[in-house]
């Protein structure tokens, strides 16, 4: 392989493993604050014992999220330089507003809801898991703006002086069409991670719990108090997942077809312009030339309605006519990408969603009028269906990006010849141009050297959530340990924070309150018994 392809390789498998985590933490965190919310409305002891036990699991996920996604944002700058010089002055502004202005509130405000446990008022430690969910996802939307400007470039113009894309428009840019349909179909497929991460992570405990009970000849009330309520949340938010999904899924199409057509005709393998060309379920080629596809089975109408609302009347440029029109606009060239990789990668999108569909119509059966099951297939049925989200929304991000190739910034068709004349709106870059100029030596050793640190943290990550999963929940009854007299001080209990030693001084010997052992921070509290402190019972706590 040449310097694109091991530097095309190299991007494509740390950014699909890192995408990995990207969904699960987006969706998991919102369904984590909904726990604590409902624990905080109720007082029930189940909603605390979830809090706690997914709460770990995403905190898990978070961090290697976090490890893996610092990559990406230096690979632009380390192995496709040339890409960032030509568009850095508007692809960085997205780029620095998910740093500045999202992660850091993630940053903060996990690491309050990590630590504010008995030490922050209810509210406020409440309120920091809310703040995380909602930044996770103004993170995720800044991200695909970044990305959409390289699906359709907008809102830029082209200063041919110093060879650079301008940002001209911030408003179009944040408000990218692309954009608008890519980021609630990337959120309902989050919602689909997450749902079925709960559901089969129940089910499995339900199962687990019934099973031990009727070994033990005892009454599995975690069963039917716990995991069954989880089970059935999970449930829930996988069908809304999955509902949303095709809804977000189906607009999108419609944009892409508009502004991506040769992708969408390489989905289908559709070869010439026809009219009305059915939906194909199948189709066997050796995908190295277009005509060479033999459809199996597909299914009329369903095309159409995709690209443009309607069962009929739609006419679908195929991808020889289009390619004939690149070469028009451009030079002689390849304009077509893999058909193998978008056709297969289509549909193994939409057919992964199946596992999750197959989990919410057994769930939902065996879990009638308040019943549990011991079905140990229905176990094991949930976690195998776990992976199968996961799966999806790679297949959606490869299609996505393997479909805009051989482009790394696809040409905006409003901004051909016959509508700027001058080219300055014309931003556009093909995949050879905007790698560095590095040795393929040096990229074969990068690639390698992270795809095995990337193999070894996968192992940890399994580790770690196998590892907590088996563990469980808390023992029922840990709620008690957090009763509202102990969770944290009361609001009018609280010292200002001051980093002057004027104010700590004014705090000593106060009643009532304990100092950090920094002159920044004197907050009053209830006494509380120490670690090493003797207890009644002469046990060491």
């Amino acid at each position: 392989m040449d310097l694109v392809d091991v530097s095309r390789w190299q991007f494509g498998i740390t950014t699909v493993y890192h995408f990995i985590f990207v969904p699960l933490t987006i969706g998991l965190a919102p369904l984590v604050a909904m726990m604590q919310t409902a624990w905080h409305r109720t007082g029930k002891d189940m909603w605390y014992r979830a809090t706690r036990f997914f709460g770990t699991l995403f905190l898990i996920n978070f961090a290697m999220g976090v490890v893996t996604g610092i990559v990406q944002e230096f690979q632009f700058g380390m192995n496709w330089s040339e890409y960032s010089r030509f568009v850095g002055d508007v692809f960085g502004g997205p780029l620095a507003l998910e740093g500045l202005a999202a992660f850091f509130f993630e940053s903060i405000f996990l690491g309050v809801w990590i630590f504010g446990w008995e030490r922050v008022p209810r509210w406020m430690h409440l309120a920091s898991i809310w703040i995380v969910a909602a930044a996770t996802n103004v993170s995720a939307y800044f991200i695909i703006v970044a990305n959409s400007f390289m699906q359709h470039p907008v809102g830029a113009a082209m200063n041919y002086e110093n060879g650079r894309a301008e940002l001209i428009d911030v408003w179009e840019l944040l408000t990218n069409p692309v954009a608008l349909v890519a980021f609630p179909h990337a959120v309902a497929g989050s919602v689909l991670v997450a749902g079925t991460f709960v559901a089969g992570i129940s089910a499995w405990w339900m199962v687990r719990s019934r099973r031990h009970a009727a070994k033990m000849d005892g009454n599995s009330e975690d069963a039917g108090q716990l995991w069954r309520p989880l089970l059935r949340m999970g449930l829930w938010v996988t069908l809304l997942g999955i509902v949303f999904v095709s809804i977000t899924g189906d607009l999108q199409a419609k944009v892409m077809f508009e502004v991506q057509p040769m992708k969408m005709a390489s989905a289908e393998a559709l070869c010439h312009t026809e009219e009305d060309p059915w939906f194909s379920i199948l189709a066997i080629s050796t995908f190295n030339d277009c005509n060479s596809v033999s459809e199996i089975f597909s299914v009329p109408w369903v095309l159409s309605f995709l690209a443009g609302g309607q069962f009929a009347g739609v006419t679908l440029q195929g991808v020889t006519d289009l390619q004939a029109q690149a070469e028009q606009l451009y030079r002689p060239g390849n304009y077509s990408p893999n058909l193998f990789v978008t056709y297969w990668s289509f549909r193994l999108m939409i057919g992964f969603m199946t596992a999750s569909i197959l989990v919410v119509i057994l769930g939902f059966w065996l879990t009638r009028r308040k019943r549990t099951t011991d079905k140990r297939w229905f176990a094991w049925l949930g976690l195998i269906a776990i992976p199968f989200p996961f799966l999806s929304n790679s297949a959606g991000w490869i299609f996505t990006e393997m479909g805009r190739q051989p482009w790394v910034v696809y040409p905006n068709p409003d901004f051909g010849p016959e509508n700027s004349p001058n080219g300055e709106n014309d931003i556009h870059m093909i995949v050879d141009f905007g790698v560095s100029n590095h040795s393929v030596t040096t990229v074969w050793i990068s690639l390698i050297a992270f795809t095995l640190i990337y193999g070894v943290l996968a192992v940890v990550w399994f580790w770690l959530m196998r590892r907590f999963v088996v563990a469980g929940a808390l023992a029922p009854g840990a709620s008690e340990n957090i009763a509202e007299d102990t969770y944290g001080p009361d609001a009018e209990e609280l010292e200002p924070l001051s980093f002057s030693a004027d104010s700590a001084e004014n705090t000593e010997g106060a009643e009532g309150v304990e100092s950090t052992g920094w002159n920044s921070t004197a907050v009053a509290t209830k006494p509380r018994r120490q670690r090493g402190e003797r207890t009644d019972d002469g046990q060491e706590s």
